[in-house]
């Protein structure tokens, strides 16, 4: 008697895909943040074929539920309904470079099996960030580069240097680490105060991550040339 084929388990979560892989000649491998399971990977069979429901739906910044079948060492897509493509930011170049640099970061920062709730929270109000017309891009790396090391756990406060920073930053670090994700990106800044952000955004980021990423180096070309 044959034995009884063993169903997959299926799985519902909530998340942003990150990263996007081709597989074969028609199929997508994709990571994703979840809210439920920390960074996963999953592949989505066909999803580079013309007319495929997931041709769409398994793309970087893609946001929604996706259901899964979960195999032996992977899971398999069978459904997307994704809630907010992030179209904006395809359509403007510097905008697209902000927000896959927050990608990559989220993919380096985030594991599997992790609580990542917040992580997820933070992403995809920073991107949201990114279309405020009134908020510069550079504030919202920024503020996103500070308090993703404030909810890993990795800030260690004002940094000690030979001149003071001035209150109004210290002001705006307290502010980033300590206010919740939904009211984040509520205020703006000096000239002044963005430029010492800048700068201990920059020395931690130094001192607590060690790998380059290729959107930042993009972003860094923009700004000198």
């Amino acid at each position: 008697m044959r034995e009884p084929q063993k169903v997959q388990e299926q799985v519902s979560v909530t998340g942003m895909i990150l990263k996007v892989e081709p597989v074969g000649e028609y199929d997508r491998r994709v990571v994703i943040l979840t809210r439920e399971r920390g960074k996963i990977a999953a592949f989505a069979k066909g999803a580079r074929k013309q007319g495929s429901r997931l041709l769409a739906s398994t793309n970087p910044f893609c946001f929604g539920k996706f259901s899964l079948y979960k195999g032996r060492t992977s899971y398999s897509i069978s459904e997307a309904v994704i809630s907010n493509y992030f179209e904006e930011l395809r359509n403007n170049f510097e905008q697209a470079c902000y927000g896959m640099y927050f990608l990559e970061m989220m993919d380096y920062y985030t594991r599997e099996n992790s609580d990542e709730e917040e992580m997820l929270k933070l992403l995809y109000q920073s991107l949201r960030a990114l279309l405020h017309e009134g908020l510069s891009n550079e504030l919202v790396r920024y503020i996103f580069e500070i308090k993703a090391l404030a909810v890993n756990g990795e800030y260690p406060g004002p940094p000690s240097t030979e001149r003071p920073f001035l209150d109004s930053t210290l002001y705006a670090l307290s502010y980033i680490v300590n206010t919740k994700i939904e009211k984040l990106y509520t205020f703006t800044v000096t000239q002044q105060v963005l430029l010492e952000l800048s700068e201990v955004a920059e020395l931690y980021r130094r001192r607590f991550i060690d790998r380059k990423f290729k959107s930042l180096e993009i972003l860094q070309e923009m700004k000198y040339n």
